[in-house]
């Protein structure tokens, strides 16, 4: 893997920042500068940009916001894997009781880093994840999310424009139960139809 191989080889482990935040990212390398193991070498402020930026540099560690303009995070992990696969990607987050936190863990993230952790946290994170491939911290209190991680995996495909039988296709699960975790998701969120859903859902955070 790139991330043991940099520490075998004595090279700085290699980051990518991705968050649309310039004063998250400009913090995050004034938090790292005078690590010489340690080296920022891009960053990007949309999911797509990482992507590409990601299948340029081959980095070691992506620092990954899990709220991204254009994309949700679950669905940059498994893209950022596929161009650049000895990537690790550590999510980085100021919500960690998201219900998006769970989804983007499974979807590959290697751990999550809460954005509020000092510097000397954000390195030992980095570096944990580039020596082992994980980075073990607190649970986030899943309890605190307005929806569960399964009524999350539904919304994101509703927002991305599938139909019922596709989300059932997508999360293998019958059309019965979409429609049992979407009656959920629509009730918590005070939501009409689809649309409303979402509407509700984005003024909620959740996408």
């Amino acid at each position: 893997m790139a991330g043991a191989a940099a520490m075998l080889t004595g090279r700085p482990t290699r980051i990518v920042i991705v968050d649309d935040h310039p004063v998250v990212r400009d913090g995050v390398v004034a938090q790292l500068n005078g690590y010489t193991d340690l080296a920022v070498v891009g960053h990007a402020e949309t999911g797509a940009a990482a992507v590409e930026l990601c299948a340029r540099e081959q980095p070691d560690v992506v620092l990954l916001d899990l709220r991204l303009p254009d994309r949700l995070a679950a669905d940059v992990v498994p893209a950022v894997h596929r161009v650049s696969p000895d990537s690790r990607v550590l999510l980085f987050t100021a919500f960690p009781e998201h219900a998006a936190v769970a989804p983007t863990l499974a979807a590959g993230a290697s751990g999550l880093l809460v954005k509020d952790a000092g510097g000397t946290a954000v390195r030992d994170a980095i570096r944990s994840v580039a020596r082992t491939g994980a980075f073990r911290a607190d649970r986030p209190d899943a309890s605190a999310a307005p929806v569960t991680a399964r009524e999350y995996d539904v919304l994101r495909l509703v927002a991305a424009g599938y139909t019922n039988p596709e989300i059932g296709d997508e999360l293998n699960l019958s059309v019965n139960t979409v429609k049992s975790y979407l009656r959920e998701v629509m009730h918590k969120l005070a939501a009409r139809n689809r649309a409303h859903l979402i509407a509700n859902a984005r003024t909620h955070g959740l996408l």
